[in-house]
């Protein structure tokens, strides 16, 4: 058997990686509205950028699942935005425009799925995936800090902004080229040929299905799996209003400079779970940690729905901890149990695309014309709704499993 890598060596592209995401996920929104366009704008160009990103993880989780190579795909991935972020604010035009984001976001959301899915490989089934993505978290934090209060970043200015994701970007190639070329699986190939034979299941705890151990890989077709995949992408559909129309919000409506402020206060707020998650995961299995994630999220909007007040804000803030700190771990958890790991690339891919970038472009293009028809507040209280049909789909697949039984 092979014995899995020292998990230590993910940790600086972790943190680097996510440096890209303090600069870019609280204030990409900001930027495309600092070119000019109007809210109804912002939700089309950015819905391009969450489509592209769609079809970025896909790609590059192809070809290295065809190549092993995930160093390569990484630095290229990377590269993307560097690329893209000059013209973007250049040319202000919105075909140059949506080229120019779904350039970046092709590249962008392609390294998340890429870095987990080559971690959770090389660690092996003993490895803790949830304190090694708790480092990039952490590194979000000092990074989202760093902007907020550093005089060399101006928050309203699309140059500015586009500046530190170019420089970010830049720094983070640095830690993924000392990644090994190759992924090395962990698995024993007795256990490899295990995956697609024999599926069965079991509870956690006796609340809800989950596989069974060494009964194989589930069927894509099960309850599980539909009830599952339906429950993520209903909560990265309502959770558009958070990354997108969230620091629009605070800055339009509020007139508060805090977007920084907010999402490293968030950020925060999910640390304590990541670090929990693995047992939190082994004791009760994802889709409960996911319904739990689903109610998280319905609260956090519905607070900002209903008090839109700066305690208010701050106080929901503090539910990042569940709407992501349990949520991400799980859903991770759900894609390494479904997918085998010689396809592991793919099944990152599938989650970050089908249940990320998808329901992203939806709740982008869906949320830019409500908020001009219902304003942020508007906005919030639908697309908590979203998470209610999350609840109710995961009562439906939890009666299912106690019927069968």
């Amino acid at each position: 058997m092979i014995q899995p890598v020292n998990p230590n060596r993910f940790i600086p592209s972790f943190v680097c990686t996510f440096m890209v995401y303090g600069a870019l996920t609280p204030y990409l929104s900001i930027l495309v509205r600092g070119l000019g366009y109007s809210p109804f704008w912002v939700g089309i160009l950015l819905g391009v950028f969450e489509g592209a990103g769609v079809a970025g993880p896909f790609v590059f989780g192809y070809l290295t699942d065809r190549t092993g190579n995930y160093r390569m795909a990484l630095i290229t991935a990377t590269v993307l935005p560097v690329l893209a972020v000059v013209p973007l604010i250049v040319f202000i035009h919105p075909l140059i425009s949506m080229v120019m984001l779904a350039l970046m976001a092709f590249g962008f959301r392609s390294t998340t799925s890429l870095l987990d899915a080559v971690t959770t490989i090389q660690i092996g089934k003993t490895g803790d995936y949830g304190k090694i993505r708790v480092t990039g978290s952490l590194s979000f934090i000092l990074f989202t800090l760093f902007l907020q209060w550093t005089p060399f970043f101006k928050p309203h200015s699309a140059g500015t902004i586009s500046f530190w994701i170019g420089l970010s970007s830049v720094a983070a190639i640095i830690p993924i080229m000392l990644l090994p070329g190759a992924s090395t699986l962990v698995e024993t190939g007795a256990a490899l040929k295990t995956f697609g034979r024999n599926p069965g299941f079991h509870r956690n705890s006796g609340r809800v299905l989950s596989p069974a151990p060494g009964s194989g890989r589930l069927p894509l077709m099960s309850a599980f799996f539909i009830g599952g995949f339906s429950i993520i992408f209903l909560c990265r559909l309502a959770m558009a209003a958070v990354y997108t129309y969230f620091p629009l919000y605070l800055t339009e409506v509020l007139r508060w400079d805090a977007v920084g402020l907010m999402f490293a206060l968030a950020t925060a707020a999910e640390v304590p779970c990541m670090f929990l998650s693995g047992r939190l995961i082994r004791r009760f299995g994802p889709l409960p940690l996911l319904a739990l994630s689903a109610a998280g999220i319905s609260v956090r909007l519905l607070v900002w729905a209903l008090f839109p007040y700066k305690a208010c804000i701050i106080a929901a803030q503090m539910l990042h901890s569940l709407c992501f700190g349990i949520y991400h771990p799980a859903a991770v958890n759900f894609i390494t149990v479904t997918f085998p790991p010689e396809k592991r690339g793919t099944g990152m891919s599938v989650y970050l695309a089908l249940g990320s970038g998808l329901p992203a472009l939806m709740g982008n293009m869906l949320g830019g014309a409500l908020v001009e028809n219902t304003g942020y507040r508007g906005l919030f209280a639908l697309y908590a709704g979203f998470t209610g049909i999350a609840l109710f789909v995961y009562g439906l697949v939890t009666l299912g499993s106690r019927t069968k039984q």
